[in-house]
């Protein structure tokens, strides 16, 4: 059987890791893979975390199945953090489900879009997360792209998003970034994001929103603002989460998948079909990330020291685009890297050609993806003088 197999190329970001690995230059810097790192360029585990996992240690009494919806604390508890205080909740009309990372929430999600309506588009943004076209395409979903980001002028292309948008077919799904656009950065406004849901009410099309970084943009509320808009407007929402960025949980593969339905009769039979889903791809949901988000925002202590941490995070990615914008210039930059500032979250595109990424990577160690797709959080005040002066050798 396994004669007729061909060789698969591999990830980009998989391929970066393992060529900056083996490279032995002392001065080498990653910008591909796209995790949290201090400023020693170390992931640390969040000392809410910590604590969270001593308590579970100490009370955790059964290694038993958890069920197909997984915790229902932190079901509850991962709702109220996106939502806030919102109606749907008092009118019933959400239902949350543990998943194996956000990843596998949106691979649930292209599995219950099939279910629900077999013939059915998902329109997702150019650019967007290079694995969300192989997640739905794996689903037998049909996947198409809207306009977004403007490389030319490194802005959002609001005008083309809509006018593509406008032509959706009603019941088809359009995929919005919460906040922290993967990879641009380039996040929707308040007067954008109201204006896409009267789009979305008008054309009938119904939005699934992926929200991987609630907190790491302008905050958990903030960060929240058109989900929550959405879910109030719309019948119909469906939002994927993630706890692997904002509580540091990479490894622990957790997160979420939410259906907002029109109402609570509704919102259970849609729960009953995802949770079919569910049991035919990973039966039950991994245990311990849920339970130590659950335990950290059930506690009002560890959720104040988790904002903390969090804060901590997001103003060391804004101060990084911050700093090198600044050393570009210190260096001799003329071109104008100012948009850098402009955005939130991750990641940045740089807008320097191919060949200038493949000469700092031959010539100096520093790997990013082809496209020019930066991880902000590779910077440190350590490499940021190097990397301003090769970014500099190479575009003059």
């Amino acid at each position: 059987m396994f004669e007729h197999l061909k060789a698969l190329p591999a990830d980009p970001i998989l391929g970066l890791i393992n060529a900056c690995n083996q490279d032995d230059n002392p001065n080498k810097i990653d910008l591909g893979v796209g995790v949290y790192k201090d400023d020693s360029g170390h992931t640390p585990i969040l000392q809410c975390v910590k604590t969270a996992e001593q308590f579970r240690t100490d009370n955790e009494t059964s290694k038993v199945y958890i069920g197909p919806t997984g915790d229902p604390g932190f079901n509850t508890q991962m709702t109220r953090l996106i939502f806030g205080e919102h109606q749907i909740i008092d009118q019933n009309r959400s239902r949350t489900v543990s998943t194996p990372g956000g990843t596998g929430a949106l691979r649930v999600a292209a599995e219950f879009i099939k279910a629900c309506k077999g013939d059915v588009t998902i329109w997702v943004s150019n650019p967007t997360w290079a694995n969300h076209h192989g997640l739905f395409n794996a689903a037998g979903v049909k996947v198409e792209s809207y306009p977004y980001y403007d490389y030319e002028n490194k802005s959002l292309d609001f005008s083309a998003m809509m006018a593509t948008l406008a032509n959706v077919g009603a019941g088809d799904i359009v995929l919005l970034h919460a906040c922290c656009h993967n990879p641009s950065g380039m996040d929707l406004n308040v007067e954008q994001w109201q204006q896409v849901t009267a789009l979305a009410k008008e054309k009938g099309f119904t939005p699934l929103i992926d929200m991987a970084y609630q907190g790491f943009g302008q905050g958990l509320t903030e960060d929240a603002y058109g989900p929550r808009l959405m879910a109030n407007e719309l019948p119909e929402v469906l939002l994927c989460s993630s706890c692997s960025k904002n509580f540091g949980l990479y490894r622990e593969r957790i997160g979420a998948f939410t259906v907002i339905a029109k109402d609570s009769t509704t919102a259970d039979i849609a729960l009953s079909v995802v949770l079919a889903v569910v049991r035919s791809i990973y039966s039950m949901p991994p245990a311990h990330g849920a339970a130590l988000v659950n335990t950290i925002l059930s506690s009002e202590e560890l959720t104040s020291q988790w904002h903390d941490e969090l804060a901590i995070m997001r103003k060391r990615i804004a101060h990084n685009r911050q700093m090198l914008v600044e050393k570009l210039i210190v260096n001799g930059v003329d071109r104008d890297f100012s948009f850098i500032t402009r955005q939130s979250g991750m990641f940045s595109f740089l807008g320097i050609t191919p060949a200038q990424v493949e000469r700092l990577m031959k010539n100096y160690s520093i790997y990013m993806v082809g496209s020019s797709r930066i991880s902000i959080a590779g910077i440190s005040k350590h490499n940021v003088d190097y990397l301003a002066k090769s970014i500099s050798e190479v575009i003059k």
